[in-house]
């Protein structure tokens, strides 16, 4: 049976790392949407949401595209990082528990 005070902790790390890895998915449309001119950076509000998303993103893509590179002109760094996430997101909570 799950300790009562670590359930929260659990779905603390459960909901963080969920939130991430929704800013890496919208990082990389709006990087998208930026590249085929769809929205333009300098609209300020554009601009200031891009470089949130990449400040808080970029530290942990720069180590993966360091070791992988992009292959075909597509960076498969926010795939590879998404697939990481998914998978302490689901067993790091579990090894909390017990």
């Amino acid at each position: 049976m799950p300790e009562p005070a670590i359930q929260p902790l659990a779905d603390l790390i459960r909901t963080v790392i969920g939130l991430y890895i929704w800013a890496i998915i919208i990082s990389v449309v709006l990087t998208w949407l930026v590249q085929f001119q769809v929205v333009n950076t300098s609209n300020r509000l554009v601009y200031q949401i891009g470089d949130f998303l990449y400040r808080i993103t970029e530290p942990t893509l720069r180590p993966i595209r360091q070791v992988i590179p992009a292959v075909g002109g597509i960076d498969l760094s926010p795939l590879i990082l998404i697939l990481i996430l998914g998978f302490l997101q689901r067993f790091i909570p579990a090894l909390l528990l017990g």
